[in-house]
């Protein structure tokens, strides 16, 4: 099936969302609840399934639910269609900061391999899919685990990254990047990790105990703050239970929360 035509604008800098334009009849596929806002004249539905294929029963679509389980998302994606008469649109927001990144499917070879939750949308006609990491090192200690997100079709795919995003094109070159950064990668790259240094630098550098190796020829796309770290500073940032409070400023915190009444 080939994938719908669909035009674009990404808006914002930090906190970005992009605009689809959808002809008569044309629809695009999103994440449940990646939604900002659309024009009147858009229906929209939930479906087991990415609508890449023929409709295949029941059996069919409960396989293709349980793959999306497997990444940790909705079983369900929402159908986004221009139902109405001329152009409309439909805007989806990135889930944290970041910058969200478009990929023309076609000019790539039709394939992408990204992270398990980087997928934001796309147009219809493209296959949401699963790819299992080949060796047992990668998947355990990768930071991804075995699984990750296949991307195929000849259409516009979006994904987002946190905060600056980096592009880099290898050309049977070898990159060492902390597993956490990865966003995604062309087929013709392979994916692998290895131990960070000597002991010591494992355990006191700062860095993690391995890093991914990316090594091929192919595209590539690096992320400059992965959610997972970004988490990490929240939480550790965060009150405790006890309500004290860790972290720069923590003494005028307190002295807020003494105002306040806390």
């Amino acid at each position: 099936m080939r994938s719908h035509e669909v035009d674009y604008e990404i808006l914002g800098d930090d906190i970005q969302l992009v605009e689809v334009e959808l002809d008569p009849r044309e629809t695009v596929i999103a994440e449940a609840g990646a939604m900002n806002y659309m024009d009147d004249g858009i229906s929209f539905e939930a479906k087991m399934g990415d609508g890449s294929k023929a409709e295949s029963g029941l059996m069919g679509k409960l396989f293709d639910a349980a793959k999306r389980k497997i990444t940790g998302e909705s079983i369900f994606m929402t159908h986004f269609s221009n139902n109405g008469s001329g152009k409309k649109r439909v805007a989806f927001a990135a889930p944290y900061p970041g910058k969200i990144i478009p990929i023309d499917l076609s000019k790539i070879g039709g394939e992408m391999l990204c992270q398990k939750d980087a997928f934001l949308c796309a147009a219809l006609g493209t296959e949401i899919g699963i790819a299992f990491t080949k060796k047992f090192g990668t998947g355990l200690f990768g930071g991804e685990g075995f699984i990750l997100q296949r991307l195929r079709g000849d259409g516009m795919a979006f994904i987002h990254a946190g905060g600056t995003v980096i592009k880099k094109e290898l050309n049977n070159d070898l990159m060492r990047v902390d597993t956490g950064c990865i966003v995604a990668f062309t087929p013709g790259i392979d994916y692998d990790i290895q131990r960070a240094g000597s002991l010591k630098s494992m355990f006191f550098g700062g860095e993690g105990l391995f890093l991914a190796t990316l090594q091929g020829t192919g595209t590539i796309y690096l992320q400059s703050l992965p959610f997972s770290r970004l988490a990490d500073r929240i939480i550790g940032h965060a009150p405790s239970a006890g309500g004290s409070r860790k972290g720069e400023g923590s003494v005028l915190g307190a002295f807020g929360d003494m105002i306040d009444g806390d």
